[in-house]
Formats: structure tokens, C-alpha cells, sequence
């Protein structure tokens, strides 16, 4: 509405603007179809920039201190204009161009300085009389972190290893949880709180990792649940979530929130195996079939070795025979090379 409003009144500064122009005595002596085409130019100017800013999409600044602050440098970027367009324009100072150019570059200037603050309102905030650059949305897409996605640590080795390259942002209410948990009397609960921690100092410790600590602008009811809250705020910051809570993956995706799970981030990165490939697996306890021997791979990948029981404890080389894709976790099926 005040965009709207904003708009309007350019419309009639303009039409304004045209009205003293023709009223000019410089230009009484013209034809009769200059005062009118004057009055549809700066119509039409108004409109013709209303147009373009209306196809520049991406826009939101608290409305009183944009207006302020783009009245404010409109009417300096024209001061600046000027002083550049006297030494080149070939007019003379009594000429009467002189006397509305400055009023059409102003209203232009004016109008689209305001606008843009209007409409960017979330990448900067004004606090009379300082000017604080929000770090909430600087650079890329932010990635939002919950509770869980810290605890299970491995966020920070995806971190490390340059897989993000977006900053993360960790809301202040989800740094509150891990305080509250390092400090809880129940020690399960302790020692995820504390594990948290570490993570995040970690994390903060690594000059290649941009993390930062946010509180959210506006607070939701008391009874909002901690998922709900994290999603909330990724979809303020306009980022995406960071998890392995499959119910915030769910959430996220109801709320149209970009959601990273780390858990298919870990299942895409595990190499996959095609029959006949060659793998080295020790085997560490018996199967669920007889003479079946079951091992790990490094990555967690369970191998299950047909007529491996009787080589338990010892590593032994194997020949993929198949795999098989579950919930719990890719699991591959070989057998001894020698048998292959």
C-alpha cells in the first residue's frame, strides 16, 4: 500500500512539474500542442519508471526512515547531477530549461531512491543517525542449522570441506537449547548439549567456515515448537535448513523452505558398487544365512560375504555380487574372490 502510495504521488509531482512548465511565459508564445505534449511526457516519464522498478522483482526498509533517507539522497544525487550537467550542457543559467530541469531530475532521483529502499528494506537497516549493515542477509543463500543437524556433528566436516559456500547461521533460541542441555542434570541430554558446543566452536574456530549467531525479528508464540521456529526464521532469511530431523524435513517442505538433510548429503557421497567390483572388508560377526559373514566398510556400508563364516576376524577379499538401497543404509552383497 505505501508502495502504491508512493507511486501515486510521483505520478501527480510529475503532472505538477508539467503544469509549471507550461505556465512558463517563456513558453506562452508556442504552439498549442506543446504545452500538451509536455503534460504527456511527464506522464509518461513517471509511468515509463513505475514500469521498469515494477519488473525489478526482488524487493522489501522500515517505510518512515526509507522514505527519509531516499528523500535525503535524491535530493543530493540531483545536487550532484547538476553540478556535473552545468559545464556540459550548452545553456545559458537565464535560459528557462534551468528553472524545471533540476525539479524533473529531483522528482526521478528522489522517487527511485525511496523505492529502492522500500524494496530492500531487509538488506540494511537504518538507526537514526547510524547506518547498521544487517549480516542476516549478506552474500548467498544462508543455511540455517537446528539442533540435531549440530549435535550429529558432521555438518562441520561437509563445512570444512567446502560444501557450502554460503554462510551459516544458527538462530540464538536454538544456542539457548545446547546451553540449556550442557547444563541439564539428565546426562544423555548433557553430553548432546555439550557435543553441540564443541561442534559449533569448532565450526567458528575454522576461518574458512562463516558461522554467525542471529536472533530471529520477530519472536513466535511461546507455544511454537523449536522445528517450527527454525523453519520460520530460514524462511525470513529466505535460506535453507540444515537437519537430520526427517519431521523438519517434512515441515520445511509444507512451508515451501529449501531443506538440506545431511543424512542424503552422507548417502549420496558413499560410493556406489556395481557387481564385480573388487573391495577389501574385514568381516566382524556372522550373518543372518548360513556360512554368511558380515563386515564394514569405512563409510559405515555393511557387506555381507556369502560363505565368509568361517573367516571371521579376518579381512578378506571380496567380489560385489549386488547391492540393495534401504532406509537404514546401502547394503552390499559379495563374495570371496576366490570363489568369484
Amino acid at each position: 500500500m505505501a508502495l502504491f502510495l508512493l507511486r501515486a504521488i510521483f505520478i501527480l509531482v510529475s503532472a505538477g512539474i508539467a503544469v509549471l512548465i507550461i505556465n512558463d511565459s517563456a513558453l506562452r508564445s508556442t504552439p498549442t500542442w506543446v504545452p500538451w505534449g509536455i503534460l504527456a511526457g511527464m506522464i509518461a516519464l513517471p509511468l515509463t519508471v513505475i514500469g521498469i522498478d515494477g519488473a525489478i522483482r526482488r524487493k522489501d526498509l522500515t517505510i518512515i526512515t526509507a522514505v527519509y533517507f531516499g528523500l535525503l539522497i535524491g535530493v543530493f544525487l540531483t545536487y550532484i547531477t547538476m553540478l556535473t550537467l552545468t559545464p556540459v550542457l550548452p545553456l545559458n543559467k537565464s535560459d528557462p530549461v534551468w528553472a524545471w530541469l533540476p525539479l524533473i531530475i529531483g522528482c526521478v532521483l528522489c522517487y527511485l531512491s525511496t523505492s529502492l529502499l522500500l524494496q530492500t528494506r531487509n538488506d540494511f537497516r537504518f538507526l537514526i543517525p547510524f547506518v547498521e549493515f544487517a549480516r542476516d542477509v549478506r552474500g548467498l543463500r544462508p543455511n540455517v542449522l537446528d539442533t540435531t543437524a549440530i549435535v550429529d556433528g558432521r555438518v562441520a566436516e561437509l563445512a570444512e570441506a567446502g560444501i557450502f559456500e554460503s554462510r551459516f547461521v544458527v538462530p540464538a533460541f536454538v544456542l539457548d537449547d545446547l546451553q540449556a542441555a550442557a547444563d541439564s542434570q539428565d546426562r544423555t541430554r548433557r553430553i548432546r548439549g555439550r557435543r553441540g558446543l564443541d561442534v559449533l566452536n569448532r565450526m567458528r574456530a575454522n576461518k574458512s567456515v562463516d558461522i554467525d549467531v542471529i536472533s530471529p525479528r520477530d519472536e513466535q508464540a511461546d507455544e511454537a515448537t523449536l522445528e517450527s521456529r527454525v523453519v520460520a526464521m530460514a524462511r525470513q532469511l529466505e535460506g535453507r535448513v540444515v537437519t537430520i530431523d526427517p519431521s523438519v524435513v517434512k515441515l520445511a517442505g509444507v512451508r515451501s523452505v529449501p531443506v538440506i538433510n545431511v543424512n542424503d548429503v552422507a548417502m549420496a557421497l558413499k560410493p556406489s558398487f556395481v557387481p564385480g567390483d573388487a573391495l577389501a572388508v574385514r568381516l566382524v560377526k556372522p550373518g543372518e544365512e548360513p556360512d554368511q559373514g558380515v563386515g564394514y566398510l569405512d563409510d559405515g556400508t555393511m557387506v555381507v560375504v556369502e560363505n565368509g563364516r568361517g573367516q571371521i576376524g579376518q579381512t578378506v577379499h571380496v567380489h560385489v555380487t549386488s547391492t540393495l538401497q534401504t532406509s537404514a543404509g546401502r547394503l552390499v552383497f559379495a563374495k570371496p574372490a576366490s570363489a568369484a
